[in-house]
């Protein structure tokens, strides 16, 4: 159980404020290299294991990135709403370790969906090497290549049908793929260019939805408002927004970039580091 201790109430306090001024730092710090050419994000958004930019310190880094203001101030503005309350009632020390083990925690599940995905992708083009042929280039396309025309799939697809026994449209088709999932280097540009499995994951959402979650554990009959109009139980909130997270990451639609078996990753860290405190009866960190 959770002991309260006599103590002045912080509206922002230690841990919260430093996490907001740190993710402040990197959005500017982002901003203003990209003016010169570098990407931050490609060197600390978290990639997948087998993408040519991962890094493992990225399991920690991708939390204080963000794609925009926007994503800032709202993952920002939940950790400072409930994060400032939790953090008041354990103490910097104990607040500190639960952010960063549902952050950890929310980068091994999205990984861990990421292989899922990406091994039935690259299982698929392994079968279709072993058959290159026009109509198993049309399959490969429609079931894993988002917006084919835009790629130039479609065009290859065309040609290639037109001359079904031409060896470099066959060589061109599986080059095609090979830099759609990997990417490759551009002689034009003499860099290096990224393919779907080099996408960056940033944000703080994933220990956001922990700190979330956590407010719902311990204060489960707090009236929460939604657009400040309608009255909601935590506890009730809490499950509605893993009920949607859950319908959105298996009905995920094509422009939806958002990492939603992360958020669910940082929900159940959290659930799992709060049973084990609280099996083990811990008093407060501070």
């Amino acid at each position: 159980m959770i002991e309260l201790r006599p103590q002045r109430f912080q509206v922002l306090p230690l841990i919260v404020k430093n996490l907001i001024i740190i993710n402040a730092i990197f959005l500017l710090l982002d901003t203003a290299l990209e003016r010169y050419g570098i990407n931050l994000s490609q060197y600390l958004g978290l990639h997948y294991w087998s993408s040519q930019f991962f890094g493992p310190w990225q399991l920690i880094t991708h939390l204080f990135m963000h794609g925009n203001f926007g994503h800032l101030f709202f993952n920002m503005f939940a950790l400072w709403m409930f994060g400032s309350i939790i953090e008041n009632i354990w103490g910097p020390k104990r607040f500190l370790i639960f952010y960063f083990v549902c952050g950890l925690g929310a980068a091994l599940c999205h990984l861990a969906v990421l292989g899922f995905e990406f091994g039935a992708i690259e299982k698929a083009f392994a079968m279709y090497q072993q058959n290159p042929s026009v109509d198993q280039f049309a399959q490969f396309i429609g079931q894993h290549v988002g917006n084919p025309s835009a790629l130039g799939f479609t065009d290859l697809l065309r040609e290639w049908e037109g001359d079904p026994a031409n060896p470099i449209l066959r060589n061109q088709a599986s080059l095609f793929i090979e830099q759609y999932l990997h990417g490759g280097f551009d002689p034009n540009s003499r860099s290096v260019f990224a393919g779907i499995m080099d996408q960056a994951t940033v944000g703080a959402s994933g220990a956001v939805f922990g700190v979330l979650f956590a407010y719902g554990f311990l204060f489960p009959n707090t009236e929460l408002y939604i657009y400040f109009l309608f009255p909601i139980k935590a506890k009730y909130f809490v499950a509605l927004y893993a009920a949607i997270e859950l319908f959105s990451g298996f009905n995920n639609s094509a422009g939806d970039n958002v990492a939603h078996f992360a958020h669910l990753g940082g929900m159940l860290f959290a659930f799992i580091l709060l049973k084990y405190w609280q099996s083990n009866n811990r008093q407060p960190l501070y």
